[in-house]
């Protein structure tokens, strides 16, 4: 019986980079329940229309090319594909054994790829889906974007829950819809953490520091996947995974991940994306200064190990 529980909780590393973005913990996992894992792999799985135009070469995960990945966390709503509610961009280089993550302001005002005109830029995912919001984030970084996860924000509270929770330190005391957060550390359950990561009116950096709240949960879960300790039931996190996301990444590219890119998680840097907030026809915009964009996208390109721009 300890040998079975010891080969369980061994292979909920590989758990904890899936939750973290199918990218860097992945860890080893036992056989007996491989097939299980396979299953909800693929029931993630998303096959999209998309191949980016700004790789010259294709990415190659034996040779460690670093990579890109887009989280989209959606707002779904019945009878409707919902909005992009958060966009995040994190590179992963696994030769720099580091991770830039990168959120973009929901109200940025940029032109849409694809609809022809220039609107918020997470209006893209209402316009045209996963590929439609791709195609935009990549043409306002001008980087490369090779892969995407997509989170059901609502349903965020299950994967938080099913690895135990997380603890983040919160810069500020507040309340937000009935909980209030104490300054300094704090666990949280699925429900807490959702409601600490989308309040933005009581923030004096508004939606800079609800993103920061966002990218605090995101690493929180690597870090909590990857040590696996507090994570007791492989089933219950399964179930919260395959419900709540969608990928185009393989089965076989994640464990091809596992095995080149698992050292990023111990260096992440969270970079900023700011600018100033106008009113055009009655609309709310956020705009980013060019040099702004393109220091951000000089920063990323970097991390890539592509050419930057001058």
């Amino acid at each position: 019986m300890r040998a079975k529980r010891r080969k369980k909780k061994k292979w909920l590393r590989w758990v904890g980079g899936i939750v973290a973005v199918l990218l860097i913990g992945i860890g080893a996992y036992a056989y007996s329940i491989y097939h299980h894992v396979k299953q909800t792999a693929n029931q993630m799985y998303e096959n999209v229309d998309w191949k980016s135009d700004k790789r010259d070469d294709e990415v190659s995960f034996k040779e460690k090319t670093p990579i890109s990945i887009l989280l989209i966390g959606v707002d779904e709503r019945k009878g409707d594909r919902g909005r992009a509610d958060s966009l995040i961009v994190m590179t992963v280089n696994p030769n720099k054994k580091s991770i830039k993550m990168v959120s973009i302001p929901r109200d940025t005002r940029t032109e849409i790829i694809g609809k022809g005109k220039k609107d918020k830029i997470n209006h893209s995912y209402a316009f045209g889906g996963v590929e439609m919001t791709m195609a935009t984030v990549e043409h306002f970084l001008d980087i490369p974007i090779d892969y995407y996860i997509k989170v059901n924000m609502e349903s965020f509270r299950d994967i938080v829950d099913a690895v135990g929770g997380v603890t983040v330190n919160n810069p500020f005391a507040f309340t937000y819809e009935g909980v209030t957060f104490p300054k300094g550390e704090i666990t949280l359950n699925g429900e807490k953490a959702l409601k600490y990561s989308r309040m933005r009116k009581s923030d004096p950096r508004g939606d800079f520091g609800r993103q920061d709240r966002q990218k605090q949960i995101i690493e929180a879960i690597i870090q909590k996947g990857a040590s696996f300790s507090s994570l007791t039931n492989y089933d219950e996190v399964l179930t919260a995974i395959g419900k709540n996301m969608k990928t185009n990444l393989t089965f076989d590219e994640m464990q091809e991940i596992q095995a080149n890119y698992k050292e990023a998680r111990h260096h992440i840097e969270q970079l900023h994306i700011t600018g100033k907030g106008t009113t055009i026809n009655g609309t709310y915009y956020l705009i980013v200064p060019e040099e702004e964009r393109l220091a951000v996208s000089n920063k990323l390109k970097e991390h890539l190990e592509l050419k930057t721009a001058s």
